[in-house]
């Protein structure tokens, strides 16, 4: 279902938005950013993500941003949670001025292979493995993503891959 861009600038002025965000990572100790081509955070790099749609199940919703913001298949399953965040922005996705964004997002730590051959959605000029220390340190990463690194990456995917070695 598609709302109409009125219906949804009203949504967006009276309620938060839940959604997904994809912290992808490789081997190499890089995380993978795009830079945005639309409000909120427009021109910053960002991690991928999107919205979760109504009486869309996680899952569901997982796979299609995936799909949608990195032309790739995977499941919910192999991404652990990294925990759930706010995200708010004096902007908003139409730039109507006096709208805020407000999101409550649920990271997902997701490690892929640095040769996965990647597409970018619409949202992005470009997709680009940051090295995490040179991401963590630039102004042109946004502070949202920059927040991410924080967490326990490398652990996180350790344990992930000793449950899947277990059969969890």
């Amino acid at each position: 279902m598609t709302i109409a861009r009125d219906a949804f600038l009203d949504i967006v002025r009276q309620t938060p938005l839940v959604s997904i965000d994809l912290v992808v990572t490789n081997d190499r100790g890089e995380i993978l950013l795009g830079q945005r081509t639309n409000e909120p955070a427009k021109g910053y790099w960002f991690v991928p993500g999107g919205r979760i749609r109504k009486d869309e199940s996680l899952d569901d919703a997982f796979l299609r941003i995936a799909e949608s913001e990195l032309g790739i298949r995977c499941s919910r399953k192999g991404a652990p949670l990294l925990g759930a965040y706010e995200h708010t922005y004096d902007t908003n996705f139409a730039e109507a001025p006096l709208i805020g964004t407000h999101y409550v997002v649920l990271a997902h730590h997701l490690k892929i292979a640095p040769d996965t051959i990647l597409t970018p959605d619409a949202q992005h000029d470009e997709l680009r493995w940051w090295p995490i220390a040179e991401a963590a340190m630039s102004d042109q990463v946004h502070q949202y993503s920059k927040d991410y690194l924080s967490a326990p990456l490398g652990a996180t995917a350790a344990s992930a891959r000793r449950a899947m070695a277990a059969g969890a």
